[in-house]
């Protein structure tokens, strides 16, 4: 990960706040699964980007948590964060997909401990009634394969990056986190039904950009919930020649402990907060079925590969 956080204390919070807080900041206000988080940046492009990507919250909602985005020559690229007031300030971001992945911690590091709702860095889709989530390290294929799933005409999106969870005495119910998608400029050179939605987007300086993925697949594709019970884990590791493998829950436990829950995003990272997302991902893990796909496999192959698993209890038929 490219940026390190720091923590930091309500007094050494505050004066920072009072330092940045007559600059002309633009503000807007996102609601992240019930959380008001309220940004501060000084430039317009973060801004617009946010609005098109977050769920708006009313303005007489008070900000429950803050990203203060400031660019300072001085510093290196870091948070500075205040858990006491769940107040982030960004240092010299210019990528909009960290700063979003940022608020959506802060958030999640707020609804983990109070509220006993639990987050995942993952893409999580609903096929036919049956939630089904990609969940794994970067560069492995989390992004190409759910929307490769996405193209089939029972099934729906949910997020393609980030989702709560409440769990149950059934199945885990999941919420997603995001209005839009942060895609990928590419993402039509893998599957061409999305190349209409690549020709009308704008993308960053970073080759993403904010895409409504409803202009292409329908605007009854993306739903805000599911109840989750297939857990596919992916890996890219050519030593490893067996492709699709059925795991138990504690195989799959160690693999995202291993790899950190497959989340470079986390405001806290301490024994305690590391016990309470084995516990949740222990529970979690142990009331679905779960897989290991390894992407060795050109992206057509694996999606096959993925919709064999689905096949036993979704109706997945070909796009």
């Amino acid at each position: 990960m490219g940026y390190k956080v720091v923590q930091i204390d309500a007094v050494d919070s505050a004066k920072l706040f009072e330092k940045y807080y007559r600059h002309n900041f633009y503000t807007t206000k996102a609601d992240i699964s019930g959380i008001c988080v309220k940004l501060y940046t000084k430039e317009k492009h973060i801004k617009d980007m946010w609005e098109d990507n977050f769920y708006a919250m009313g303005n007489h909602v008070k900000s429950h948590a803050r990203i203060v985005a400031v660019n300072d020559p001085d510093r290196d690229m870091e948070v500075l964060y205040d858990r006491s007031t769940f107040t982030a300030f960004l240092y010299n971001f210019d990528y909009y997909g960290w700063i979003k992945s940022i608020a959506l911690a802060v958030a999640s590091d707020m609804l983990e401990d109070s509220h006993r709702i639990y987050s995942v860095h993952g893409a999580a889709l609903d096929v036919d009634g049956v939630g089904v989530t990609l969940v794994a390290p970067s560069k492995t294929g989390k992004t190409t394969q759910s929307w490769g799933l996405l193209r089939a005409p029972n099934t729906s999106l949910i997020t393609d990056d980030w989702y709560f969870v409440r769990l149950t005495p059934g199945r885990p119910q999941i919420n997603g986190s995001e209005k839009n998608c942060y895609i990928d400029a590419d993402i039509g050179d893998v599957w061409e039904e999305f190349k209409p939605l690549v020709s009308t987007t704008v993308f960053d300086n970073k080759g993403r950009g904010i895409a409504n993925v409803r202009w292409v697949t329908g605007k009854d594709s993306v739903v805000p919930m599911t109840t989750m019970r297939h857990v596919i884990l992916l890996k890219r590791d050519p030593s490893d020649k067996e492709v699709v493998r059925r795991l138990t829950a504690g195989e799959a436990l160690d693999y995202l402990v291993e790899h950190d829950f497959c989340n470079p995003h986390q405001m806290v990272r301490d024994e305690r907060k590391l016990r309470i997302r084995t516990e949740f991902f222990r529970e979690f893990l142990g009331k679905c079925e779960v897989h290991m796909v390894n992407t060795i496999t050109p992206p057509m192959e694996t999606q096959d590969r993925i919709r064999e698993i689905l096949s036993e209890s979704c109706a997945v038929p070909a796009p």
